[in-house]
């Protein structure tokens, strides 16, 4: 850790010394440096790695006031430790390092360079709210089993794999059409995605919750299991009670009327920015009418 140390005093005397003799070559490496930086930190937002930076935080924390306190021992473990806990990372984030490597392939460099992330827009509409509600308790009322998954920041993507595209517009009809008994796309879930049904039959993680209710089956341990890795939402009707709930950040909610499952849904909508541009619309307006 002393040599780490050392090192790094080293190239902080170095910039120092340079800080006065910039080249185009620095400017060049600065820029390619927050570009690669800004990538890293929108790939992160957008899968299970944004869940776990809380973690990752406190342990960084963890470490610099062992470096403070010289806590020889603990940083005598880190020093060993420090190699094995990053090829683990890299095992855990597989799926996700090789999803983020194919989509670098995918675009070009250029376009990645000029393109910025937009503000987050509403994220689906109160129709979609809607007829969600409404498919819900029109499949409970004849208990028909669904799992329907809305997904937030963290991407879907590996699970929206496992089942059959859809790209359809979302509306009561065919989400009651895509659970109906005896149908090709019963089985399994279904991931929205904004106002739209993006893929059906998707296999999902079960939950080891073993504090979840024994008279719960399978579709209620993959709706806890898949908001326990993600923050999706998930609604789940049950095929034995035709009872509605709803799972979110590791939480199961029982037995929801319509109007609460409304509120649920509502909640994840991100409703207020929609509000605040139409305030900022009809503020500029009464002005102009001024």
């Amino acid at each position: 850790m002393d040599m780490i140390l050392e090192q790094l005093s080293s190239y902080l005397e170095i910039l120092s010394l340079r800080s006065f003799n910039i080249r185009w070559q620095d400017i060049v490496e600065v820029i390619i440096i927050s570009f690669l930086l800004y990538q890293i930190m929108a790939w992160v937002k957008h899968t299970k790695v944004w869940l776990l930076m809380k973690g990752i935080i406190i342990i960084i924390a963890f470490i610099l006031l062992a470096l403070i306190f010289k806590m020889h021992t603990i940083i005598w473990i880190v020093e060993h430790v420090l190699s094995l806990a990053v090829t683990a990372v890299i095992v855990i984030l597989q799926p996700e390092l090789r999803h983020a490597l194919e989509e670098l392939g995918r675009k070009s460099f250029v376009t990645n360079l000029i393109t910025f992330e937009k503000p987050t827009d509403e994220r689906f509409s109160d129709k979609t709210v809607n007829d969600l509600v409404k498919a819900s308790f029109e499949m409970g009322k004849v208990k028909t089993g669904a799992l329907m998954v809305i997904e937030q920041n963290v991407l879907l993507t590996e699970y929206e794999r496992t089942g059959i595209e859809v790209d359809g517009l979302i509306s009561s009809q065919l989400l009651i059409n895509i659970f109906e008994h005896n149908t090709p796309l019963h089985d399994g879930a279904v991931i929205i995605r904004g106002n739209r049904v993006v893929s059906a039959t998707c296999y999902l993680p079960l939950s080891d919750n073993m504090q979840i209710s024994k008279e719960l089956g399978t579709r209620h341990r993959a709706g806890v299991g898949i908001s326990e890795v993600t923050d999706a939402l998930t609604i789940i009707v049950s095929e034995e009670t035709g009872h509605v709930s709803v799972t979110y950040e590791g939480r199961l909610y029982r037995n929801l009327d319509a109007n609460e499952l409304k509120e649920k849904i509502s909640m994840i909508q991100n409703k207020e920015v929609e509000e605040n541009k139409k305030r900022r619309l009809w503020k500029g307006r009464a002005k102009d009418e001024k």
